[in-house]
């Protein structure tokens, strides 16, 4: 249970790097992207192949970014000065372009057999004095996690006793409420588990620990920007491209860059990815990838970093929670039929949300971009 604990601690962050990207284009520039699995492919075959050929681990990392971006660069150049419905139908056929690529090239990319026994970080036998310098570093980063998530819930629970004067809504805070503790939760048994098993380390500790402070660093950046002048200018850009156009701003230019650098983070997941699987296969990267991720930016609130985390953690422990527990209902006769009914659940679960809070737990309503 301790090591499969520190699994979906990485699935949690992994899902949380990848959806970030997603919610710079989306959240906060507008840009609609089907095929986000795109950049993590390149992503995590970049990074696998050059370590393979004895390019340092970093080096690889930032050649993948450096990758995904330039696929960002080259889409943007061609479907961005359209309307949004072009882009979407440009990602999607993209990313599946790419993966029947990686599919049918087998001397690069090996095809079906996948790519297999390339380097892993951190995959070390430690001192102690290494495992208590992993333990101080993953406990700085469950602190900054929880005080972000404390930040994020009071902001929105003073928000939403601001609408239209001083108007409560009691319904809304309680939702706020009831998820912020869900979250709290996990955070802290996360955060147990997890120093239990640096306690006794292996690689998927050295790896947890690695995933978790690249987030935090990626988190704090794409905060920085958001509320920096650049973020600013992407939110007019999303709500009405024509202002900031009659300003004198180069529309054109900022989704661009809002678009490369999402796909530099979501190939900076794949990287991730590929650690985290250890062997890559063309089956990694289907589509459902991506809609998972509009899933946790839609659940979390669009806009909002920390709904991103946010809708990344309830997500996954969603996923861990009836994995478990509904295999021991009697209804189920085979997977195939669990498979569907937590899909159906899920669906549930966004129609609920999206009548009760369109805009996501800890999104804004006055920024919703949806059915405005």
């Amino acid at each position: 249970m301790a090591d499969y604990l520190v699994s979906l601690t990485i699935w949690a962050a992994l899902y949380s790097l990848f959806a970030l990207g997603l919610n710079l284009q989306w959240g906060f520039a507008g840009l609609i992207n089907f095929g986000h699995v795109a950049f993590m492919t390149l992503g995590a075959y970049t990074t696998a192949l050059l370590t393979l050929q004895g390019v340092p681990i970093i080096l690889a990392v930032f050649c993948g970014m450096i990758i995904a971006a330039c696929l960002g660069l080259l889409i943007g150049m061609s479907t961005l000065r359209l309307r949004e419905d072009y882009l979407a139908i440009v990602t999607i056929g993209m990313s599946e372009l790419i993966r029947l690529f990686v599919l049918n090239e087998e001397e690069i990319t090996k095809g079906a057999f996948g790519v297999q026994r390339y380097p892993l970080p951190f995959n070390i036998n430690p001192n102690p004095i290494s495992k208590i310098t992993f333990i101080i570093v993953f406990t700085i980063v469950a602190i900054y996690a929880l005080w972000q998530l404390w930040k994020s819930l009071k902001k929105e629970w003073l928000s939403s006793q601001e609408i239209k004067g001083k108007s409560y809504k009691p319904r809304s805070q309680k939702s706020i409420l009831i998820w912020g503790i869900i979250a709290a939760l996990v955070i802290i048994v996360l955060y147990l588990n997890g120093i239990i098993s640096l306690a006794n380390y292996g690689y998927k500790d050295g790896l947890m620990v690695f995933i978790l402070v690249i987030l935090a660093l990626v988190y704090g950046a794409l905060e920085f920007l958001s509320h920096s002048p650049w973020g600013r200018i992407l939110k007019a850009i999303r709500e009405d491209d024509t202002v900031p156009l009659a300003l004198g701003k180069n529309v054109f230019w900022y989704k661009l860059q809002a678009f490369m650098l999402g796909g530099a983070i979501a190939g900076l997941a794949g990287s991730f990815f590929a650690w985290q699987l250890t062997t890559i296969y063309p089956t990694n990267f289907e589509p459902i990838l991506t809609f998972t991720a509009w899933i946790i930016v839609i659940l979390g609130g669009s806009g909002s970093n920390a709904g991103t985390l946010l809708g990344a953690i309830i997500y996954w422990t969603y996923d861990s929670l009836t994995r478990f527990a509904l295999p021991l209902l009697p209804f189920f006769k085979s997977d195939s039929q669990l498979g569907s009914f937590r899909i159906m659940v899920i669906g549930l679960i966004l129609m609920i949300l999206m009548r009760s809070r369109p805009q996501g737990i800890l999104g804004k309503k006055e920024e919703l971009t949806l059915g405005r």
